[in-house]
């Protein structure tokens, strides 16, 4: 087979441990044992060895070694549409935390269902990851014992799962603090921009709003776009300002649906940001701080989040029996042109 000028195609040949050793002039094992932590090699032996595998770019087989050993550097990160909003910036510092751990990060971008979920986790074990890092979705107990009976490690994030570690965001701390900083704005007639999704931070964030606004004696209408995006945030907006006295502050359970919330708010109705709407989002993604949104949020650090995911992942392959680990990260206010607390 040739490509599209006719040239022949060239299979992929990678350097061997063979080749090292010929070429060398030792044995294939010295070379193993020259790549091999705290093996016995001569000096002059390892010196050797490392200049010619680096004259042929030799590396050693990873996958080979890990069958070997039956230990895998492989770690899943399973998610329902990554590229938007937060988790995007937590899959890259995800992936950013297990490289530097010595781990090879294997993204799948599944859906929420139970069939589709499964498949994920199939492919995990099959390819003997050594462990699995669940962003979305609400995975069933199948799941949870298929990774039991191989003894994977799981860690979820953002929820709550029996049987796995967690890395938990302070959803109703954050929540609480931004409805006390808009009653004591003055802001009485609130409302929640939220989304038909529910995943579990949603709902918490939602619930804790509404429920310390109304003791703080607010009111609080809430409303919902098909999904916690842009396009949700403006179906939100406009159900919200559809009728009635218009909210004078809300909080979005997301940035992504703050954007679409303000833009409704002064493209279409003509409102000023903060003076009419003052609006609070949650997350802090770098389009936040954006001039044209300068959005008053709640900073989730993908950094700290996911170096305790991949802490929690080292600890329970160095103690399989260790009881559920939680670790929870309280997101910092981050105060912009949207909203000025009192």
């Amino acid at each position: 087979m040739g490509d599209e000028d006719g040239k022949p195609q060239q299979r992929m040949r990678f350097v061997s441990a063979e080749q090292v050793a010929q070429r060398a002039g030792v044995s294939r094992s010295a070379v193993s044992r020259t790549f091999t932590p705290g093996a016995s090699v001569s000096p002059a032996t390892r010196e050797r060895v490392l200049e010619v595998a680096h004259e042929l770019g030799y590396h050693v087989n990873d996958l080979a070694r890990g069958v070997l050993a039956n230990q895998s550097r492989l770690v899943g990160i399973v998610a329902t549409k990554p590229e938007v909003g937060f988790r995007a910036h937590l899959a890259a510092a995800l992936s950013k935390a297990l490289i530097a751990r010595g781990n090879v990060p294997v993204l799948i971008n599944t859906g929420q269902t139970e069939q589709e979920l499964l498949a994920a986790q199939r492919t995990l074990i099959g390819h003997r990851a050594a462990a699995t890092i669940i962003l979305s979705g609400s995975p069933p107990e199948s799941f949870f014992d298929l990774a039991r009976r191989n003894g994977q490690p799981l860690v979820v994030i953002g929820r709550s799962e029996p049987g796995a570690d967690h890395v938990r965001v302070g959803n109703s701390e954050a929540s609480r603090k931004a409805a006390a900083a808009f009653v004591r704005g003055g802001r009485l007639r609130l409302a929640v921009a939220g989304s038909e999704s529910a995943t579990p931070s949603i709902r918490e964030r939602e619930a804790a709003f509404q429920a310390e606004a109304e003791h703080l004696g607010a009111s609080v209408t809430i409303g919902r776009g098909a999904d916690s995006d842009y396009g949700g945030g403006l179906v939100a907006a406009r159900a919200l300002f559809a009728g009635g006295e218009r909210p004078e502050g809300v909080f979005c359970a997301n940035d992504q649906i703050a954007f679409g919330v303000m833009d409704v708010v002064r493209a279409e109705l003509g409102l000023s940001v903060p003076r009419d709407v003052a609006i609070i989002g949650f997350d802090d993604v770098p389009e936040a701080a954006w001039l044209s949104y300068m959005l008053t949020t709640f900073r989730q650090d993908p950094a700290i989040m996911a170096g305790r995911a991949v802490e929690l992942i080292g600890r329970r392959l160095a103690d399989p029996d260790m009881p559920p680990a939680f670790e929870r990260v309280i997101p910092d206010f981050i105060v912009r042109r949207s909203f000025t607390p009192a």
